[in-house]
């Protein structure tokens, strides 16, 4: 088994539709989050959303790439050394 890394993925929800597909995907890697915070920016019309992980790299890779595959949605993964 590999390592776990902490990590936050970063995320902008910028198609309000998009939300019932990000939460879906969320709820499958659920074991690995740690806590999430959205913001509504209503001025801009768009949502960010950070989430705490601790998982292998390759999950939170794989989690990044999907969110960013969903239409309107923007995500990055930031690590930690530890």
């Amino acid at each position: 088994m590999s390592e776990t890394r902490p990590a936050v993925i970063s995320i902008i929800v910028e198609k309000g539709e998009s939300v019932e597909a990000l939460n879906a995907l969320l709820h499958e890697y659920a074991e690995y989050i740690i806590g999430r915070m959205g913001v509504p920016y209503r001025k801009k019309g768009i949502s960010m959303i950070s989430i705490a992980m601790d998982a292998e790299q390759d999950v939170i890779n794989t989690l990044a790439g999907k969110i960013g595959r969903i239409e309107g949605v923007t995500a990055k993964a930031v690590y930690s050394n530890h």
